[in-house]
């Protein structure tokens, strides 16, 4: 497991795509802190890796990345960690568009 909280090679996600699944890379983004943590068996244990390093649950939202994809494919937004129903997520997906556009963003900036 890996956290970033600056731009890293989209190359790296081709390494760890390999780790677990094949085609695919686990993420929880930290929407406040605008940072991501990569690469577990489930978004369950890279959520307990920020929760341990300060974050706060209500900012943490499960993705999953696909490097051989690009648009909108690259991204899915997929996680039992996001059904919250007290934030009004009632879904694995993330129900809000302001925090999927924030999510979206921070990939954006941070996956290069």
């Amino acid at each position: 497991m890996v956290v970033y909280s600056e731009p890293f090679d989209k190359k790296i996600l081709f390494e760890l795509q390999t780790h677990y699944f094949g085609d695919m890379v686990k993420g929880v983004v930290d929407v406040a802190e605008k940072k991501i943590a990569l690469d577990a068996e489930m978004h369950a244990d890279l959520e307990s890796l920020l929760l341990e390093s300060g974050s706060r649950q209500e900012n943490l939202w499960g993705i999953n990345l696909y490097p051989e994809m690009d648009g909108e494919d690259f991204l899915e937004f997929d996680s039992l960690i996001n059904i919250r129903p007290n934030q009004g997520n009632r879904s694995r997906g993330v129900e809000d568009p302001a925090t999927r556009d924030a999510i979206t963003e921070i990939v954006k900036t941070l996956c290069k």
